[in-house]
């Protein structure tokens, strides 16, 4: 009467293969490690470099746990932190510029576990230490960014209809196109329209001058900053994975700030300062019709022509650049650090798309023997760092950038334009740390209320049903490998909530065994034999069980669903230990009680404590 088909037996047996595989890698903890990454995009990895950091180990007396190469890169384990930094060190020394090193934890698990995509579950802040930022977006930045990105837009625009116009130019949020005739501002303003609709064109006369202002309605600006917060959190993540990082968190709270959260990071000086740099590029052509000393001076002293801004040197001297932005970091596919063959000085080469590196060679087709500056903004700060004279037309999309200080800038700006430019720039406005002590202690604490609670549970359970007690916290067990397992297995971040969701999971899972164990006991209590009423009381059970168990599991989606950072990962938490506790409690406690009475045809009683009858 209480046997399972083959099916389940088998099936609940892997179930719990699985969940011992997938759990184990949680047991061996981390060692120090350092990740090496192509610094260029266009770098492939093969086993080349695999096989040359092993050499330089072997060079340098560097004692190593392992060394392996996956998707990233290659990394290397290491006994203690002190082998892993001096192991950096050289390797950066070595590598060079076209690789980054970075400081990294991984997973002692064994080889042939994470052959079988066993890995642990990556650990939180608050469980494993590290950076904390909150950053501000500065939208009002993002809107002027866009008419200026405009500004360039109108020019090729109007330039490729043949529409003829006096001067294009931006004040504020608000870009101005002037012209000389109704009939071309007639035509213009009907290109615009088209080609940009969610732009408001106002008309305006000051004497023979037409004027037709084009400003960015309310979806518009709503658009821009909604794609700022997007265009940041995605650089982010690329900065972010030049780093090392194994399981960063970045997430948008409230309508301009982004949280970045980094797990683990060791070097935090270093994640600082590329994540609170905000670099970007933008070339424009020098005003030398007006870079006379007399007007150089007015211009330092906040006195620049109409239409010109003044901006620094490397080496200190006033530059006059055009407001007008010719290109802007947007354009740019990929860079990479290098060396200036005829000078030795290091560089910066840039990769453009194909809109920009036709910008690009039409500006220096028609600006031969002019002046063009580059620009590096950073922090609202801009600095000129190279104003070359442009000797003929460029093309092909490729740029050298030089001025560079040294090799360590080099790499450090290549990185950042690589990334992508942020749509916006972002301050730091909350900075916490979290220590490795720290987290650690969480954990400890997380460990030590998950098992006590599990042994009190495991106590009661066993006093007062005896060995259907024994089933049900072995079923809990069980059910806390499976939570685990699948938690590794989808590589979820676990944090402090977390935890507590764990220890939660466990208290709820056991409410199914004592309604099926009380179950029984009422059979028993009614006269029915030992093995029907093992067979009416997970039978009659189940509707109940399902039902408080899915009232629950709404409760828990709604909180993922509306909830943000803590609350969310909670959430996750709960709705996984619902569904665990649900299979364990129901099929995995039914087939060891069958497996114990299912065989035995002269069943008297059952080990289930004291029945009193009514």
């Amino acid at each position: 009467m209480n046997r399972y088909p083959m099916w389940k037996n088998i099936l609940v047996a892997v179930m719990i293969l699985i969940g011992l595989i997938y759990t184990i890698p949680n047991f061996f903890g981390e060692s120090p490690a350092v990740q090496i990454t192509p610094a260029k995009s266009t770098t492939k990895l093969d086993s080349a470099l695999l096989s040359k950091v092993e050499d330089i180990f072997k060079q340098e007396k560097i004692e190593y746990d392992g060394v392996y190469q996956d998707a990233r890169g290659v990394k290397a384990r290491f006994n203690n932190t002190d082998t892993q930094i001096r192991a950096k060190d050289v390797l950066q020394a070595n590598l060079g510029s076209d690789y980054t090193v970075a400081l990294n934890l991984l997973s002692r698990s064994p080889d042939w576990l994470r052959s079988l995509g066993a890995k642990p579950m990556y650990l939180g802040l608050d469980l494993r230490g590290g950076v904390h930022f909150l950053m501000q977006v500065d939208m009002k930045a993002a809107l002027s960014k866009a008419a200026e990105r405009f500004v360039g837009d109108f020019k090729i625009a109007l330039r490729k209809e043949r529409i003829s116009y006096v001067g294009v130019s931006r004040e504020g949020e608000t870009v101005q196109i002037r012209f000389n005739n109704t009939d071309e501002l007639t035509k213009a303003r009907a290109l615009i329209a088209k080609e940009y609709p969610n732009l408001t064109l106002e008309e305006s006369t000051i004497g023979e001058e037409k004027t037709l202002k084009a400003s960015l309605n309310l979806v518009e600006q709503k658009s821009i900053q909604d794609f700022a917060i997007k265009q940041n959190i995605q650089t982010l993540h690329n900065r972010i994975n030049e780093l090392g990082v194994a399981e960063p968190i970045i997430q948008q709270q409230g309508a301009d700030r982004v949280v970045v959260q980094l797990p683990g990071v060791q070097d935090t000086a270093k994640a600082k300062e590329i994540l609170g740099r905000t670099a970007t590029l933008e070339i424009r052509m020098v005003d030398e019709e007006k870079s006379d000393a007399a007007t150089l001076e007015k211009a330092e002293k906040g006195q620049a022509p109409i239409g010109d801004d003044v901006f620094k040197d490397r080496d200190g001297r006033a530059v006059l650049v055009k407001k007008n932005v010719v290109l802007t970091g947007d354009y740019i596919t990929d860079a990479g650090p290098g060396v200036d063959g005829q000078s030795g000085r290091s560089t910066v080469n840039v990769t453009l798309d194909a809109r920009g590196a036709r910008i690009f060679q039409q500006v220096t087709r028609e600006n031969v023997g002019k002046r063009m500056a580059i620009l590096l903004i950073e922090k609202g700060s801009t600095e000129v760092i190279t104003a070359p004279t442009i000797n003929e037309e460029i093309g092909g999309g490729r740029v050298q950038i030089s001025g560079m200080a040294n090799t360590q800038e080099a790499t450090d700006v290549a990185l950042l334009l690589r990334a992508g430019a942020l749509a916006a720039p972002m301050d730091i406005v909350e900075e916490r740390t979290v220590g490795p002590s720290m987290g650690q202690d969480n954990i400890t604490r997380g460990i030590h209320s998950t098992l006590w609670g599990f042994a009190a549970i495991a106590v009661m359970m066993i006093v007062y049903y005896l060995a259907f007690g024994a089933v049900s916290v072995t079923a809990l067990a069980i059910n806390l490998l499976l939570l685990v397992a699948i938690l590794s297995m989808l590589q979820a971040t676990l944090t402090l909530p977390g935890l507590a969701a764990i220890a939660l999971a466990l208290g709820m899972a056991i409410d199914a065994n004592v309604l099926i164990n009380e179950r029984i006991r009422e059979e028993m209590r009614n006269g029915n034999t030992p093995q029907a009423s093992i067979h009416a009381g997970y039978e009659r059970a189940w509707d109940t069980i399902l039902d408080s168990n899915v009232t629950t599991l709404i409760a828990g989606l709604a909180l993922f669903m509306f909830g943000t950072g803590p609350i969310k990962g909670f959430a996750v938490v709960h709705v996984l230990g619902i569904l665990t506790s649900m299979f364990s409690a129901v099929l995995v406690s039914r087939a060891l009680v069958n497996f114990i009475y299912g065989y035995r045809r002269k069943l008297t009683k059952l080990s289930i404590g004291q029945i009193y009858k009514a």
